[in-house]
């Protein structure tokens, strides 16, 4: 891979589990970072997943959903053990994962966060995440990413 590992690759490389790499050239001007994943690298757009963070009863969490979907905030909330949950501020949400927005990985964050996987996600022999920059996505078996993240798994695209 040229350039500097990430966090998230890192994790991958430590643990010796499977991926593989894919860059491509992210456009600052196209709306939704993980379509333009989808469409750059030829994939459909169920298989590429994003990483958004909510609050759950005031407790950063991560949901990880494809990218043609929306967050089910009520669902998320149940699946985490809670009650309520809202979208996190942008600023927070990069704080709570090293991250920039648009470049949020579910993997190697500052801390361990809770995340939620779509269950949609086990539909796919593998599934593409960001590698924690705009531009690098990581293809994985979902069943490594649901083990390395810790991740409880349940329907949570509305």
């Amino acid at each position: 891979m040229a350039g500097k590992g990430t966090p998230a690759t890192a994790l991958l490389a430590k643990r010796g589990v499977e991926h593989t790499l894919h860059t491509y050239e992210h456009d600052p001007r196209h709306e939704s970072y993980g379509l333009e994943a989808a469409e750059a690298l030829g994939v459909a757009p169920e298989r590429v997943l994003k990483t958004l963070v909510a609050t759950v009863d005031g407790v950063s969490t991560v949901g990880v959903l494809p990218v043609t979907g929306q967050l089910d905030l009520k669902a998320l909330a149940a699946a985490a053990g809670g009650k309520k949950a809202r979208m996190a501020d942008p600023a927070a949400a990069q704080r709570a994962t090293g991250y920039v927005v648009g470049g949020i990985s579910p993997l190697g964050h500052r801390s361990r966060l809770p995340l939620v996987v779509d269950a949609s996600a086990e539909t796919f022999a593998t599934v593409l995440i960001s590698g924690g920059r705009r531009g690098l996505e990581i293809e994985l078996a979902p069943a490594d990413l649901i083990t390395l993240t810790a991740a409880t798994v349940s329907a949570i695209t509305a």
